[in-house]
């Protein structure tokens, strides 16, 4: 498996910057996730790196070789889309053999037929082998598609929000699956996707991408606990961060500081309004979780109590000091003194 390198990567689409200077640095053998909204340049840099789109500026280079201007079979890539792209006139075994009988790759078909059994296996999908794919599910398609990248063989997988378009059930078991193959196989695994629990559950790393400009590299642990932005502390997290004016706090700890984040959990819940309370604040909804509840109030918190709070209740709310992250006008985050 291959290492990836981006650096100083450009794109414009007309007038529109899809990437910015872009620096990559991604390790073999790594399963690498890109974040961001849709329009920030996620498939842009996978079709770069893919070869199917050429950057204006900057290099590329694959296993530490120059691949800035190789063509895309040159470069070795196996591509999993969004939509599965299965050839429905084809069986799945057809399918899943169809690139290992492409001209500059052909094997003889025992090779083939060892290397199709040994990925349906792993997928789970040995017993469609003979059927057509217009017969199968959205998942096993979505297996399928998988299916036909892993029987190659490549130096670098790269998939665009493979998931997307399954059901909540399907996401989570092929995500669990896709995780196993990776591990199983060291395979190197540029992965993009807008959804967050992908992310933090697939990513050895992630990379924020907003508007074409990465904004942190980081293990997931390390974006949530310390992002370096307030766009990338935003990005992760279920329900989002609190941002806060600083003016509510104690400005002594950060006094540069313009807002405040607080993580929902890192705020205590009480029921009363005792003066100790930094802020009363109206209970306008409650939200039953499995772990809690989730409460409507002038901010986001997750109140782990044993009892309900009743609509209208009024709370004490507490925020955790040394779990407040502080962040400039401008939105940088600041290190308090």
């Amino acid at each position: 498996m291959a290492s990836i390198s981006l650096q100083h990567i450009t794109k414009h689409f007309g007038a529109n910057t899809a990437l910015a200077d872009v620096n990559l640095d991604i390790a073999s053998g790594e399963f690498f996730v890109i974040l961001g909204p849709s329009g920030a340049g996620k498939t842009t840099t996978l079709r770069v790196i893919a070869g199917l789109e050429h950057a204006e500026t900057g290099s590329l280079q694959l296993g530490g070789q120059d691949m800035t201007r190789a063509t895309p079979a040159q470069r070795d890539c196996a591509f999993v889309f969004q939509q599965y792209s299965l050839y429905p006139h084809l069986s799945v075994y057809d399918n899943l053999a169809f690139p290992l009988r492409a001209p500059n790759r052909r094997l003889d078909e025992s090779e083939i037929k060892r290397r199709v059994n040994q990925v349906a296996a792993m997928l789970r999908i040995d017993s469609k082998l003979n059927g057509k794919s217009t017969a199968l599910s959205g998942g096993e398609m979505q297996r399928v598609a998988i299916g036909r990248a892993l029987v190659r063989q490549p130096q670098v997988y790269l998939m665009d929000e493979p998931l997307s378009s399954l059901d909540a059930g399907l996401r989570e078991e092929l995500r669990v699956e896709l995780k196993r193959i990776q591990r199983q196989s060291g395979a190197t695994v540029v992965y993009v996707t807008h959804d967050q629990v992908e992310a933090t559950t697939l990513a050895d790393r992630i990379a924020i991408l907003e508007a074409g400009r990465v904004i942190q590299v980081d293990t997931p642990q390390a974006v949530y606990n310390q992002p370096n932005c307030l766009e990338a502390a935003q990005r992760l997290g279920s329900p989002a961060i609190n941002v806060l004016p600083a003016e509510w706090f104690d400005r002594s700890a950060c006094p540069a500081a313009t807002y405040v984040g607080v993580r929902p959990e890192d705020v205590t819940v009480m029921p009363g309004d005792g003066p100790e309370a930094f802020q009363i604040a109206e209970c306008s909804r409650v939200q039953h979780l499995v772990v809690g509840q989730r409460m409507g109030v002038m901010v986001r918190a997750r109140a782990l109590l044993d009892q309900d709070l009743p609509i209208g209740t009024r709370v004490q709310l507490g925020f955790a000091p040394e779990r407040r992250l502080f962040f400039s006008k401008e939105g940088l985050r600041l290190i308090p003194s």
